[in-house]
């Protein structure tokens, strides 16, 4: 199936590592110019190196997009080197501090949301104008199935956040779609990669990820970032024109057990 994605342009936020890195290889396949958006120079750089491979134009922006200034850099920087922007992948998240809300610090629940929310309406906000009137422009939010099912969600303000991205996304697309661009939000269940966070639970905590596989995985074992990855760029592509302001879970039918710590 041919996505129509040669030459589109896509930036991604936390593109250097896991479901980004991923993200930014099949985008790639396809043709498409990346930018990927890290903290990390040097695993930008070996991130960068692995897209180049495909044939296509890479800007590696060094940033910090929680902060105002560099996720407004990174968006201009997309757009001097690779000369426009058709697609926004908010990748980049995460969870600030405790598991219980007794020891959490409101401090930590505002970092949280900051990093899982505000992020992505800071970048939307900067992305849309450069998005208008382009064929096929598209907004993807990565979210969680954290953000509904209690027992996964680990801590209160990763879950509570990754609940407030998936409610933002119909809100987003009624809002843009007058301007030609469709929003929509992907939610991965557990997803192993190496060197992960997932990876490192199961070379630390043996038992418990291994009860915890077992019965949380009815498929028999955690999800990979190119099966994430593929239903993004497909999300991002023209192929899925009549799919707009939608959650789509990408989880192996994951089943609500906890990890026993």
């Amino acid at each position: 199936m041919d996505l129509q994605l040669k030459n589109k342009v896509a930036l991604i936020t936390g593109g250097s590592k896991g479901i980004g890195l991923r993200t930014a290889l099949c985008f790639a396949q396809e043709g498409c110019h990346v930018a990927i958006v890290a903290r990390g120079v040097d695993d930008l750089e070996a991130a960068a190196t692995q897209i180049r491979a495909y044939g296509v134009s890479v800007a590696a922006i060094q940033a910090d997009v929680t902060q105002a200034e560099d996720a407004a850099r990174a968006v201009a920087s997309c757009i001097d080197q690779l000369g426009a922007l058709d697609i926004l992948i908010n990748n980049v998240g995460g969870s600030v501090g405790g598991r219980t809300l007794m020891d959490s610090t409101d401090e930590e629940w505002q970092a949280t949301f900051d990093l899982n929310v505000q992020v992505a309406v800071c970048m939307t906000r900067l992305a849309v104008p450069h998005m208008r009137g382009r064929p096929g422009a598209a907004v993807i939010h990565i979210s969680s199935i954290s953000g509904w099912a209690e027992q996964l969600t680990g801590c209160g303000q990763y879950g509570s956040s990754k609940a407030a991205l998936i409610f933002l996304t119909e809100t987003m697309a009624l809002e843009l779609a007058a301007d030609g661009i469709r929003v929509n939000t992907v939610s991965p269940g557990s997803i192993i990669w190496k060197g992960g966070a997932w990876d490192n639970v199961r070379q630390t905590q043996a038992a418990a990820f291994t009860v915890y596989e077992r019965d949380g995985f009815p498929m028999g074992r955690l999800g990979h970032p190119e099966e994430v990855a593929d239903v993004i760029v497909f999300l991002a592509s023209s192929r899925s024109n009549w799919i707009n302001g939608r959650n789509i879970p990408v989880d192996g039918l994951q089943q609500p057990v906890p990890l026993s710590r």
